[in-house]
């Protein structure tokens, strides 16, 4: 993008400002399954590795499914997989960070997949940036959310409203945050310790709000918050 400019003389001091960086939005209407989320995730990794691909952000919700990040301890886990798996919720050992959490229809799921050569080679920069975009996007909503100095995350009322766990490879991001929006939150109060904490509960935008609110009110905002807060453009 080019700008012509001149100073009082009339000489030609023209600004060459580059184009935003574009960040290109996959959104997928319906609940997918946490292994489909995963295989998406490599594929627009690999290729961003091998030059062939492009910042992506995956928005989405899963199907219901425990995960154990690498960060968990076993008696987290307060039912046995057979139990949980007869009410229909998977349990999942993946190679995020972070302990326990939940995913299930309701949610908000967020995955970027970003090269941080062009975002700064800093994964705890870009944590607070991630807590961040979700800090705003609940802001919009008349939600007061904020950071907690010693967990990950972002908390409302003293209860935790969003997890965030990631994993890079090579500088490249994936994996990333869950939004309760208006999911059932029962799981993270009867199967699990939800992040290996014990002495805090969670809470969703609904329960916050006390009113209806869906994926399809928040996405928007949250993909605007995103943009700006990471200087992209989004791109469908």
């Amino acid at each position: 993008m080019k700008f012509l400019r001149y100073d009082r003389l009339g000489r030609d001091i023209t600004a060459i400002i580059p184009d935003m960086p574009t960040c290109k939005i996959i959104s997928y209407p319906e609940p997918i399954s946490y292994a489909r989320g995963l295989v998406e995730q490599n594929r627009i990794l690999d290729a961003l590795l091998t030059g062939d691909g492009v910042d992506t952000l995956m928005l989405l919700e899963h199907k219901p499914t425990i995960t154990v990040g690498r960060g968990s301890v076993p008696t987290d886990l307060l039912r046995t997989h057979e139990e949980l798996r007869a009410d229909g919720i998977d349990v999942v050992e993946t190679d995020r960070g972070g302990e326990i959490t939940y995913h299930g229809p309701g949610q908000l799921v967020a995955y970027p997949i970003l090269n941080l050569e062009a975002h700064g080679r800093d994964l705890h920069q870009y944590l607070r940036k991630l807590e961040e975009t979700i800090i705003r996007t609940i802001a919009h909503f008349g939600i007061d959310g904020g950071r907690d100095p010693g967990y990950t995350g972002v908390w409302t009322s003293n209860r935790k409203i969003a997890a965030i766990g990631i994993k890079a490879r090579r500088w490249v991001t994936m994996h990333g945050i869950a939004l309760n929006v208006d999911d059932d939150l029962t799981p993270f109060r009867r199967d699990f310790v939800p992040c290996g904490i014990s002495d805090r509960g969670v809470t969703s935008m609904q329960e916050e709000l006390d009113a209806p609110i869906t994926r399809a009110d928040i996405e928007p905002v949250f993909i605007s918050q995103f943009c700006k807060i990471f200087g992209v453009t989004a791109e469908s």
